[in-house]
């Protein structure tokens, strides 16, 4: 069995970050190592939330903890997510490292999670310089979104081909896959919901229906970033971790969607996780 340590949000009430991620990793067959950097009652899109960041030093003394009894050895990666300060950002490349001095094949997965005002996701200060200039270089995988694109590339990104641009940047720069988890409003096709995969051998584009909400459902990148690590511990190629990923989280969206709540419905959806109906396909553009 492989084993990811999974350092992200925890949400006490509905789904994010680890909550969004843990199960259907397992599901997978992946055993999840949940460390959390903040513990909230509910993710920060609500408006308000109660709760607090652990301190930094947790993080760097629980991994700690894990190799004094021997078993840092048997993690395969490490994926992190929302984090809860700037500082947090050094403690987790410094886990990651730990980790690979146990484990030489051990990867990093980093979602860049850098907020978004505008739909409520709230970062605090420092830490979107942490992810560019800390965590990008240590990665071996990174998988923004449109404006987390933008930010890891410096570049403006307007259209499709300025996203194809960015993704040969963010490649430069260390990371070597980079899964672009919604293009957004710079996709080719405006009513559907489309991602890139890229590494050094190409760029692949999928695209699949875009559901309607009143309001966004999240922790839809969360699931993403952990469905695609899973699928590669698991021996899926590239391909084909992108594809049952993308087909995966689309059957969560469609079964979200027709229940008409707000949070994303994982456990309705736990058979369709590993089972997909969707039959999305990956085209190769460069």
């Amino acid at each position: 069995m492989k084993n990811i340590l999974s350092i992200q949000s925890h949400v006490v009430y509905g789904y994010a970050g680890n909550k969004s991620a843990t199960f259907p990793m397992q599901l997978l067959g992946v055993d999840v190592w949940a460390l959390n950097t903040v513990q909230f009652s509910n993710h920060t899109q609500y408006g308000k939330w109660k709760g607090m960041v652990i301190p930094k030093e947790q993080i760097g003394e629980i991994v700690q903890g894990i190799a004094e009894i021997d078993a840092l050895k048997h993690c395969n990666a490490v994926l992190s997510g929302y984090i809860g300060s700037a500082e947090q950002v050094e403690e987790i490349v410094k886990a990651y490292q730990a980790v690979k001095l146990q484990n030489k094949n051990a990867i990093y997965l980093c979602d860049p999670v850098m907020g978004h005002p505008d739909k409520g996701c709230i970062v605090a200060d420092g830490v979107k310089e942490g992810l560019i200039n800390i965590a990008m270089a240590h990665a071996d995988i990174i998988t923004p979104n449109l404006v987390e694109l933008r930010e890891l590339s410096g570049l403006t990104v307007e259209n499709f081909e300025q996203a194809i641009e960015a993704v040969k940047v963010i490649l430069s720069k260390g990371p070597k896959k980079v899964l672009v988890k919604h293009l957004s409003k710079v996709g080719k096709q405006a009513d559907k919901f489309e991602m890139l995969f890229a590494t050094a051998e190409g760029i692949w584009h999928i695209s699949r229906p875009l559901y309607q909400f009143d309001k966004e459902p999240v922790g839809v990148g969360d699931l993403t970033a952990g469905l695609f690590l899973a699928n590669l511990l698991n021996g899926k190629s590239d391909l084909e971790a992108f594809e049952h990923t993308a087909n995966a989280v689309n059957d969560v969206m469609e079964i979200t969607a027709n229940s008409g709540v707000y949070e994303l419905q994982i456990i309705a959806a736990r058979e369709r996780i590993v089972n997909p109906i969707s039959t999305c396909k990956a085209v190769k553009i460069a």
